[in-house]
């Protein structure tokens, strides 16, 4: 066990060999490993070879995860601009804070960040005129209560857990507050600023909400299972904005792939690997939102599901 864990502090803290220069580099950080940041990253490096490179002949690609830690991704970056890839590809709103912190030089596309301006990645939603473009996950709050409210018809209160520290995750709490108060429906947001919370976070919401939603918090992503659990065990429907919950445990979700994330965002990688400046590349936001629904959760967390959800469902997952 000593020596493990030795190996992965030389992994996490050496610093990378330098990077072939008869190649075109790519280096691509996210700041932990759940489905849906793996699914950007897979997205990626297949639009990378779709648009003709050939990975270990003329492409070479590195990948470093933070494990869910800041100081982590922030050194991980240093040692990525250190390398002087020809881009990098910043998956989730921590990890790519850091890069852009680490660098004005080095192209930097960002991927599955919910407002980046508010993260201050970008100035707005034009040419950056920086080294920094991207693509958004962002999504309208609207169409996502719309959502909620087809699934649980008579939903009065939502529930929402919620890391303090992911801006993506407090811009959605923001929103969502105001969009609720609107349509008289009260929400009960609780924090859980490390993943051992979201049990403990989880536990409070009992008996006081009709649905719990959940987005791409990594936090909470990284904790799933556990929420999971809880919503079976005591009936309360679990809902997402991101399509990979369903194969997890969510009766419903509503958003887009983030597989199309990624390889949207490989397409804006390839524009400047071939000589395209990021800076002069509007950033984008995620196409083409879908609705997947798992009949067999739904039964474990005591809904049915009616059957104009089903029909107009993209994938149905279960047994009818």
């Amino acid at each position: 066990m000593k020596r493990s864990l030795i190996l992965i502090m030389m992994l996490v803290m050496t610093p990378f060999l330098c990077l072939a220069d008869s190649m075109k580099n790519v280096a691509i950080t996210a700041i932990v490993e759940h489905p849906s940041l793996d699914q950007i990253r897979d997205g990626v490096k297949d639009e990378l070879t779709a648009s003709g490179f050939k990975l270990n002949e003329d492409l070479n690609v590195q990948y470093r995860s933070a494990q869910g830690s800041s100081a982590t991704a922030a050194q991980i970056a240093r040692q990525f601009v250190a390398a002087k890839p020809d881009v990098i590809v910043a998956i989730a709103t921590p990890s790519a804070q850091a890069t852009v912190a680490a660098t004005k030089q080095i192209p930097v596309v960002f991927a599955g960040i919910t407002d980046p301006v508010a993260a201050k990645l970008i100035k707005n939603w034009q040419p950056s005129h920086t080294n920094v473009t991207g693509v958004s996950d962002y999504q309208e709050i609207g169409p996502q209560i719309e959502f909620m409210k087809k699934v649980v018809p008579n939903v009065k209160s939502v529930g929402y857990i919620y890391s303090p520290s992911e801006i993506n995750s407090t811009i959605v709490l923001k929103n969502l507050q105001n969009e609720l108060n609107l349509q008289n429906i009260s929400l009960v947001a609780v924090p859980a600023q490390r993943t051992a919370d979201i049990s403990t976070a989880a536990n409070t919401l009992k008996g006081k909400v009709d649905l719990i939603y959940t987005t791409t918090d990594n936090n909470v992503v990284s904790a799933y299972e556990s929420l999971v659990k809880f919503a079976n065990e005591n009936k309360i429907p679990l809902l997402a904005s991101f399509p990979d919950a369903i194969e997890r445990g969510a009766v419903a979700a509503y958003g887009m792939s983030y597989y199309d994330v990624g390889r949207q965002s490989g397409k804006l990688v390839v524009r400047v690997l071939n000589g395209e400046e990021p800076g002069n590349i509007k950033p984008e936001i995620g196409q083409a939102l879908r609705l997947v629904v798992n009949t067999d959760a739904a039964k474990k967390q005591g809904i049915v599901l009616s059957p104009e959800v089903i029909k107009s469902a993209y994938k149905v997952v279960g047994q009818p």
